[in-house]
């Protein structure tokens, strides 16, 4: 039996930042309700450090209205709660004719249990094209009480 011994192959390590769209640039954005001192900029715009919050507890809606149709590869969510115990819901759903109609991506729920469970990051691949609305609905507590829907960042890549 011939053998030799051979060194592992390297493993490609993604050290490049994504190219995330300019929401800014790109979209329209609506939502059900706005804290004025976490505006949805501060969710949205890299570089913004608050994110967006809501004016009152309960279900919220935050919804994305592109001025073209866009292709989507990539959707990124961080969502930080560092002082209440909650379940929270949120669902995501896509537009193909400018928010007439939408189609579900995804549903997740995620336990918060501050301080040890304070950070709730979802990192998304899809294959979406012909893009002309994206929808964010979020149930900050679906034991029904008096918790704020809170967003700190949302990117998305094409």
């Amino acid at each position: 039996m011939r053998k030799r011994l051979i060194s592992p192959a390297p493993r490609e390590v993604a050290t490049a930042e994504p190219q995330w769209l300019d929401v800014e640039k790109l979209a329209q954005v609506e939502m059900t309700s706005e804290d004025p001192e976490h505006p949805i900029e501060s969710a949205l715009l890299p570089g913004e450090e608050s994110g967006w919050r809501a004016a009152q507890p309960g279900e919220q809606t935050i919804r994305l209205i592109f001025d073209r149709p866009q292709r989507l590869s990539r959707v990124w969510l961080l969502f930080i709660e560092p002082d209440t115990a909650r379940t929270q819901e949120f669902v995501l759903r896509w537009s193909p004719d400018g928010g007439r109609s939408f189609r579900e991506i995804l549903r997740q729920q995620w336990n918060f249990g501050p301080p040890e469970t304070i950070r709730e990051m979802e990192d998304y691949r899809v294959e979406l094209s012909g893009v002309t609305g994206l929808e964010l609905t979020i149930i900050p507590d679906k034991s029904g009480g008096e918790a704020r829907a809170s967003l700190a960042q949302w990117r998305l890549a094409g």
